[in-house]
Protein backbone atom coordinates (compact mmCIF):
# COMPACT_ATOMS: atom_id res chain seq x y z
CA UNK A 1 0.00 0.00 0.00
CA UNK A 2 1.68 3.38 -1.04
CA UNK A 3 0.53 6.89 0.68
CA UNK A 4 -2.68 8.29 -0.58
CA UNK A 5 -4.45 11.85 -0.74
CA UNK A 6 -6.89 12.43 1.95
CA UNK A 7 -9.57 13.12 -0.38
CA UNK A 8 -9.43 9.86 -2.00
CA UNK A 9 -12.62 7.41 -1.22
CA UNK A 10 -15.98 8.53 0.06
CA UNK A 11 -16.61 10.09 3.67
CA UNK A 12 -18.86 9.73 6.38
CA UNK A 13 -19.46 13.55 6.39
CA UNK A 14 -19.56 13.86 10.16
CA UNK A 15 -19.76 17.03 11.83
CA UNK A 16 -18.01 18.17 15.18
CA UNK A 17 -20.92 16.83 17.88
CA UNK A 18 -22.73 14.06 15.57
CA UNK A 19 -22.99 10.68 16.89
CA UNK A 20 -20.49 7.78 15.04
CA UNK A 21 -22.30 5.61 17.45
CA UNK A 22 -24.20 5.72 20.46
CA UNK A 23 -21.04 5.94 22.72
CA UNK A 24 -18.61 7.97 20.63
CA UNK A 25 -19.12 11.22 19.50
CA UNK A 26 -17.69 13.36 16.67
CA UNK A 27 -15.27 16.21 17.95
CA UNK A 28 -12.54 16.61 14.84
CA UNK A 29 -11.35 15.09 12.10
CA UNK A 30 -7.97 13.75 12.05
CA UNK A 31 -8.06 12.37 8.37
CA UNK A 32 -7.66 9.11 6.12
CA UNK A 33 -6.74 7.43 3.51
CA UNK A 34 -8.17 5.67 0.36
CA UNK A 35 -10.16 3.32 2.75
CA UNK A 36 -10.70 4.83 6.16
CA UNK A 37 -11.18 7.79 7.75
CA UNK A 38 -9.81 8.69 11.47
CA UNK A 39 -11.77 11.01 14.37
CA UNK A 40 -11.12 12.37 17.52
CA UNK A 41 -14.03 11.65 19.52
CA UNK A 42 -15.57 11.43 22.72
CA UNK A 43 -16.07 8.34 24.21
CA UNK A 44 -18.92 7.50 26.73
CA UNK A 45 -17.54 4.42 27.68
CA UNK A 46 -13.77 5.42 29.10
CA UNK A 47 -15.37 8.91 29.69
CA UNK A 48 -12.14 10.15 27.60
CA UNK A 49 -11.49 11.59 24.49
CA UNK A 50 -10.40 8.50 21.66
CA UNK A 51 -9.30 8.07 17.85
CA UNK A 52 -11.76 6.01 15.79
CA UNK A 53 -10.80 4.52 12.59
CA UNK A 54 -13.81 4.21 10.55
CA UNK A 55 -14.15 1.91 7.29
CA UNK A 56 -15.01 4.56 4.22
CA UNK A 57 -19.33 4.18 3.04
CA UNK A 58 -17.54 3.34 -0.14
CA UNK A 59 -15.72 0.57 1.16
CA UNK A 60 -18.48 -1.35 2.95
CA UNK A 61 -18.30 -4.20 0.54
CA UNK A 62 -14.68 -4.59 0.10
CA UNK A 63 -13.18 -7.61 1.12
CA UNK A 64 -9.98 -6.20 1.51
CA UNK A 65 -10.87 -3.04 3.22
CA UNK A 66 -12.73 -5.52 5.68
CA UNK A 67 -9.76 -7.21 6.14
CA UNK A 68 -6.98 -4.79 6.54
CA UNK A 69 -9.08 -3.51 9.39
CA UNK A 70 -9.40 -7.46 10.86
CA UNK A 71 -5.35 -7.17 10.54
CA UNK A 72 -5.26 -4.29 12.96
CA UNK A 73 -7.74 -5.51 15.34
CA UNK A 74 -5.39 -8.72 14.99
CA UNK A 75 -2.24 -6.48 15.63
CA UNK A 76 -3.45 -4.57 18.08
CA UNK A 77 -4.54 -7.80 19.72
CA UNK A 78 -1.13 -9.20 19.44
CA UNK A 79 1.06 -6.03 20.35
CA UNK A 80 1.45 -4.55 24.20
CA UNK A 81 4.39 -2.53 24.51
CA UNK A 82 4.14 1.13 26.38
CA UNK A 83 5.62 2.66 22.90
CA UNK A 84 2.94 1.12 20.78
CA UNK A 85 -0.49 2.68 20.55
CA UNK A 86 -3.42 0.31 22.17
CA UNK A 87 -6.83 -0.79 20.56
CA UNK A 88 -9.59 -0.37 22.94
CA UNK A 89 -12.31 -1.95 21.31
CA UNK A 90 -13.84 -2.63 18.12
CA UNK A 91 -16.92 -3.27 16.16
CA UNK A 92 -15.75 -4.84 12.59
CA UNK A 93 -20.04 -5.93 11.73
CA UNK A 94 -21.97 -2.79 12.40
CA UNK A 95 -23.05 -0.24 10.57
CA UNK A 96 -19.93 1.62 10.59
CA UNK A 97 -17.29 -0.89 11.31
CA UNK A 98 -14.53 0.46 13.29
CA UNK A 99 -11.78 0.43 15.42
CA UNK A 100 -11.47 2.71 18.86
CA UNK A 101 -7.98 3.76 19.93
CA UNK A 102 -6.19 5.24 22.60
CA UNK A 103 -5.88 9.22 21.93
CA UNK A 104 -1.79 10.35 22.08
CA UNK A 105 -1.77 14.14 23.15
CA UNK A 106 1.08 14.78 21.40
CA UNK A 107 2.39 16.28 17.36
CA UNK A 108 3.51 13.84 14.92
CA UNK A 109 7.36 13.52 14.11
CA UNK A 110 6.35 14.76 10.43
CA UNK A 111 4.96 17.66 10.87
CA UNK A 112 7.72 18.35 13.78
CA UNK A 113 10.46 18.29 10.88
CA UNK A 114 8.23 20.19 8.45
CA UNK A 115 7.88 23.10 10.30
CA UNK A 116 10.79 23.51 12.32
CA UNK A 117 13.43 21.62 10.46
CA UNK A 118 16.03 19.01 12.41
CA UNK A 119 15.37 18.15 15.61
CA UNK A 120 17.92 18.95 18.64
CA UNK A 121 19.90 15.46 20.18
CA UNK A 122 17.89 15.46 23.03
CA UNK A 123 14.75 15.11 20.87
CA UNK A 124 15.68 13.04 18.04
CA UNK A 125 17.68 9.97 20.42
CA UNK A 126 15.17 9.45 22.63
CA UNK A 127 12.96 9.05 19.98
CA UNK A 128 15.12 6.55 17.94
CA UNK A 129 16.05 4.44 21.50
CA UNK A 130 11.93 4.45 21.88
CA UNK A 131 10.91 3.22 18.59
CA UNK A 132 13.82 0.49 18.33
CA UNK A 133 13.01 -0.51 21.81
CA UNK A 134 9.37 -1.42 20.44
CA UNK A 135 11.14 -3.07 17.17
CA UNK A 136 12.95 -5.00 19.44
CA UNK A 137 9.62 -6.38 21.30
CA UNK A 138 7.78 -6.69 17.94
CA UNK A 139 10.38 -9.12 16.52
CA UNK A 140 10.82 -10.95 20.22
CA UNK A 141 6.58 -11.94 19.88
CA UNK A 142 6.78 -12.73 16.00
CA UNK A 143 5.74 -9.13 13.91
CA UNK A 144 6.61 -6.54 12.05
CA UNK A 145 4.98 -3.05 11.77
CA UNK A 146 5.97 -2.12 7.78
CA UNK A 147 5.63 1.20 8.32
CA UNK A 148 7.56 2.91 10.09
CA UNK A 149 8.59 6.59 9.02
CA UNK A 150 7.75 10.45 10.39
CA UNK A 151 4.00 10.88 10.27
CA UNK A 152 3.28 7.32 12.01
CA UNK A 153 5.64 8.81 15.09
CA UNK A 154 4.38 10.76 17.99
CA UNK A 155 6.46 12.97 20.06
CA UNK A 156 6.66 12.41 23.85
CA UNK A 157 8.17 10.81 26.52
CA UNK A 158 8.59 8.00 25.00
CA UNK A 159 7.81 8.41 21.83
CA UNK A 160 4.84 6.50 20.15
CA UNK A 161 4.71 4.00 17.39
CA UNK A 162 0.75 4.69 15.85
CA UNK A 163 -0.82 2.68 12.73
CA UNK A 164 -0.52 -0.67 12.65
CA UNK A 165 -2.42 -1.57 9.54
CA UNK A 166 -0.27 -2.89 7.74
CA UNK A 167 1.70 -4.70 10.18
CA UNK A 168 1.20 -8.53 10.07
CA UNK A 169 3.28 -11.78 12.44
CA UNK A 170 7.09 -11.78 10.35
CA UNK A 171 5.93 -15.28 8.59
CA UNK A 172 3.31 -13.78 6.80
CA UNK A 173 5.45 -10.61 6.17
CA UNK A 174 8.02 -13.32 4.64
CA UNK A 175 4.89 -13.89 1.82
CA UNK A 176 4.56 -10.63 0.75
CA UNK A 177 4.84 -10.96 -3.16
CA UNK A 178 2.93 -6.95 -3.35
CA UNK A 179 4.66 -3.58 -2.27
CA UNK A 180 3.30 -2.81 1.47
CA UNK A 181 4.40 0.39 3.21
CA UNK A 182 4.92 4.30 2.51
CA UNK A 183 7.22 4.98 -1.03
CA UNK A 184 10.00 7.05 0.77
CA UNK A 185 10.61 4.52 4.06
CA UNK A 186 9.96 1.51 2.21
CA UNK A 187 13.14 -0.85 2.54
CA UNK A 188 14.18 -2.26 -0.90
CA UNK A 189 12.82 -5.61 0.08
CA UNK A 190 9.38 -4.16 0.45
CA UNK A 191 10.16 -2.18 -2.84
CA UNK A 192 10.54 -5.31 -4.33
CA UNK A 193 9.68 -8.21 -2.70
CA UNK A 194 11.00 -12.16 -4.34
CA UNK A 195 14.36 -13.17 -3.80
CA UNK A 196 14.73 -11.24 0.00
CA UNK A 197 11.78 -10.73 1.64
CA UNK A 198 10.35 -8.68 3.83
CA UNK A 199 11.54 -9.22 7.77
CA UNK A 200 11.75 -7.59 10.89
CA UNK A 201 14.86 -5.81 9.14
CA UNK A 202 12.87 -3.83 7.34
CA UNK A 203 11.32 -2.26 10.11
CA UNK A 204 15.30 -1.48 10.84
CA UNK A 205 15.55 0.05 7.27
CA UNK A 206 12.24 2.36 8.10
CA UNK A 207 13.70 4.18 11.33
CA UNK A 208 16.64 4.56 9.79
CA UNK A 209 15.36 6.11 7.21
CA UNK A 210 12.53 8.13 9.70
CA UNK A 211 15.96 8.76 11.62
CA UNK A 212 17.61 10.60 9.25
CA UNK A 213 14.47 13.03 8.53
CA UNK A 214 14.81 14.01 12.07
CA UNK A 215 18.36 14.81 12.19
CA UNK A 216 18.89 16.18 8.50
CA UNK A 217 15.43 17.77 8.16
CA UNK A 218 14.83 16.09 4.67
CA UNK A 219 14.61 12.85 3.69
CA UNK A 220 16.81 10.37 3.27
CA UNK A 221 16.50 9.68 -0.69
CA UNK A 222 14.89 11.97 -3.65
CA UNK A 223 11.10 11.63 -3.49
CA UNK A 224 9.64 8.78 -4.88
CA UNK A 225 8.37 9.43 -8.27
CA UNK A 226 5.22 7.44 -8.16
CA UNK A 227 4.43 7.43 -12.07
CA UNK A 228 8.07 6.46 -12.93
CA UNK A 229 7.61 2.86 -15.06
CA UNK A 230 11.46 1.74 -14.08
CA UNK A 231 11.66 0.52 -10.32
CA UNK A 232 14.34 2.57 -9.56
CA UNK A 233 13.02 5.64 -10.20
CA UNK A 234 9.51 5.41 -8.10
CA UNK A 235 11.75 3.74 -5.03
CA UNK A 236 15.43 5.79 -5.64
CA UNK A 237 16.15 3.90 -2.22
CA UNK A 238 17.05 0.91 -4.32
CA UNK A 239 19.37 2.39 -6.47
CA UNK A 240 21.27 5.29 -4.58
CA UNK A 241 23.11 5.93 -1.23
CA UNK A 242 21.13 7.97 0.63
CA UNK A 243 22.55 11.64 1.07
CA UNK A 244 24.86 12.80 3.92
CA UNK A 245 24.19 14.05 7.43
CA UNK A 246 24.90 17.68 8.90
CA UNK A 247 27.97 18.44 10.30
CA UNK A 248 28.12 17.97 13.86
CA UNK A 249 26.24 14.96 13.82
CA UNK A 250 27.75 12.75 16.44
CA UNK A 251 29.35 10.13 14.50
CA UNK A 252 27.70 7.47 16.68
CA UNK A 253 24.92 8.69 15.01
CA UNK A 254 25.92 8.67 11.68
CA UNK A 255 27.82 4.98 12.15
CA UNK A 256 24.07 3.92 13.41
CA UNK A 257 21.93 5.69 10.67
CA UNK A 258 23.92 4.41 7.76
CA UNK A 259 24.09 0.99 9.28
CA UNK A 260 20.25 0.62 9.54
CA UNK A 261 19.87 1.78 5.68
CA UNK A 262 22.46 -1.13 4.81
CA UNK A 263 21.04 -2.70 1.53
CA UNK A 264 21.47 -6.20 3.06
CA UNK A 265 19.06 -6.72 5.53
CA UNK A 266 21.31 -9.43 7.12
CA UNK A 267 23.70 -6.08 7.44
CA UNK A 268 21.53 -3.87 9.58
CA UNK A 269 21.86 -3.93 13.13
CA UNK A 270 19.31 -5.55 15.91
CA UNK A 271 16.68 -3.06 17.40
CA UNK A 272 18.92 -3.46 20.66
CA UNK A 273 22.16 -2.77 18.83
CA UNK A 274 20.58 0.56 18.28
CA UNK A 275 19.90 1.36 21.73
CA UNK A 276 23.03 0.15 22.63
CA UNK A 277 24.89 2.22 20.20
CA UNK A 278 22.27 5.40 21.01
CA UNK A 279 22.22 5.64 24.84
CA UNK A 280 25.70 7.03 26.10
CA UNK A 281 25.19 9.42 23.02
CA UNK A 282 22.26 10.17 25.17
CA UNK A 283 24.09 10.26 28.47
CA UNK A 284 26.34 12.51 27.13
CA UNK A 285 24.22 15.37 26.92
CA UNK A 286 24.30 18.04 29.73
CA UNK A 287 21.39 17.05 32.46
CA UNK A 288 19.82 20.51 31.68
CA UNK A 289 19.01 19.11 28.03
CA UNK A 290 17.27 15.90 29.36
CA UNK A 291 14.14 17.05 31.22
CA UNK A 292 11.53 14.56 30.55
CA UNK A 293 13.82 11.64 29.22
CA UNK A 294 15.72 8.71 30.74
CA UNK A 295 18.07 6.47 29.50
CA UNK A 296 16.96 2.85 28.81
CA UNK A 297 19.54 0.27 29.03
Amino acid sequence: MTELAEAVGSSWRLADGDAITPELTAVRKLGGGAAYEAWLAFDEVTYSPVVVKLLRPDQLDSASSRRGLRREVAALAAVNHPVVVRGLRHDLDGPRPHVVLEHIDGPRLSSLVRRYGPLQEQQYLPLAIDVAAALHYLGRIGWTHLDIKPSNIIMGAPARLIDLSVARPLQDARELRHLIGTDAYMAPEQCDPGTVRPCGASDVWGLGATLFEAVAGRRAFADPQPRAEALEERFPQLGTEPGALPDGVPREVVSVIGAMLARDPEARPAPYEIVDALAPVLARLPRGNLAGFKVRR
